[in-house]
């Protein structure tokens, strides 16, 4: 089950469940080799430019869209408790439309060696989540980022992911 609930008017949380343990989800979304085989919204690629998975560390990519277009990211580490949460802030870039939120995700084990993801994108007010949603589909765009990852994580074999 999938869904993406805002919060409150500056909040969009979604939830999704893995058949896959809280170790193999984490790596998926910290490693820059993995991460670029399913992060984005359908229809994505995804480059990476530069990566440093600490606290304070940034990863800098570039997001390819199905229209040829590219968008410019880059985020920086603000908290990482393997494989329980990983906390990150997505930074405004340069002579673009600032886009700016928090995004916390936590990683819970559940029976059966699955796991119970949240994401939770916190954006600087409810008009920049109306903003960034409107433009780029904020909320549809979470549902199918986190579908892509999900596609990977069981297409890829739970077990075969670096821990």
């Amino acid at each position: 089950m999938s869904w993406v609930q805002p919060a409150n008017d500056r909040k969009l949380i979604q939830t999704r469940t893995f058949e896959a343990p809280p170790e193999t989800v984490f790596a998926a979304w910290t490693d820059p080799e993995l991460l670029g085989r399913w992060w984005g919204p359908h229809g994505f690629t995804t480059t990476t430019h530069a990566f440093e998975l600490a606290v304070g560390g940034r990863w800098q990519f570039t997001m390819h869209g199905p229209d040829g277009r590219d968008y410019q990211n880059e985020i920086e580490f603000q908290q990482i408790e393997r494989p329980r949460r990983l906390g990150y802030r997505h930074l405004g870039q340069a002579g673009q439309e600032p886009v700016r939120f928090v995004v916390t995700v936590e990683f819970a084990g559940l029976p059966g060696g699955r796991t119970l993801l949240t994401a939770t994108s916190t954006f600087e007010s409810a008009e920049d989540l109306g903003r960034i949603d409107a433009t780029y589909g904020a909320s549809e765009g979470l549902v199918e980022h986190l579908a892509r990852l999900r596609q990977f994580v069981h297409a890829a074999g739970a077990p075969a992911l670096p821990q």
